[in-house]
């Protein structure tokens, strides 16, 4: 007698996912700590970030966050920013302009609630994080994407600041180490990209 096949989200579901059967079926047990992304329907998972990169996101959320609350924007860690059922990423920071006001936007985040999405580059993830990202997020209106690279070995750092221009992102301004990456809009920002490095 054949054993019954096992059920297998990632391999049953594929191309299937939505935020109704993420909201079923994730975390899966054996991977609690991945960064769970979907892009059409097709799940993207990513080992939980490097060191570096954790210490970075909280030291910049940390920076921003005293302009952002004067300007009246509110500075979030890791969310399910979402541009669909079947699309959403979960940017390394996040600073909104409306916030959620009930569980299922809390839990996914509409994009348009978003006004900066910042991505910290991983060594696994590059093309994501320089080109499929930042299209997604201009695609769904995002008027700024921030875009970090550090590297704690060679003690650099790099920061670009994008707009949304014309449905596509321009530089704004950059700056690496021992420079001064100054703006004024979304909201005032001035820092030195090796402030982010621990």
């Amino acid at each position: 007698m054949a054993m019954p096949m096992r059920f297998d989200p990632l391999v049953d579901l594929d191309g299937m996912w939505t935020t109704q059967l993420a909201d079923r079926y994730l975390p899966l047990p054996e991977l609690p700590h991945a960064r769970y992304e979907c892009i059409d329907g097709r799940l993207v998972m990513t080992p939980a970030e490097a060191g570096t990169n954790s210490y970075g996101e909280l030291h910049l959320a940390h920076l921003l966050k005293p302009a952002a609350r004067a300007a009246g924007f509110y500075v979030f860690g890791q969310v399910n920013l979402t541009f669909t059922p079947q699309r959403w990423i979960q940017p390394d920071v996040t600073v909104l302009h409306t916030v959620p006001s009930t569980d299922e936007e809390d839990r996914w985040i509409p994009a348009r609630f978003c006004t900066l999405a910042v991505e910290f580059v991983s060594p696994g993830s590059r093309r994501q994080d320089f080109v499929d990202k930042p299209r997604r997020c201009a695609d769904g209106g995002v008027p700024y994407f921030m875009r970090v690279e550090l590297s704690r070995r060679l003690r650099h750092a790099s920061v670009e600041l994008f707009t949304l221009a014309g449905g596509a992102y321009v530089s704004a301004a950059q700056a690496v180490s021992g420079e001064l990456l100054k703006v004024d809009l979304p909201f005032p920002i001035e820092f030195d990209p090796a402030d982010l490095l621990p």
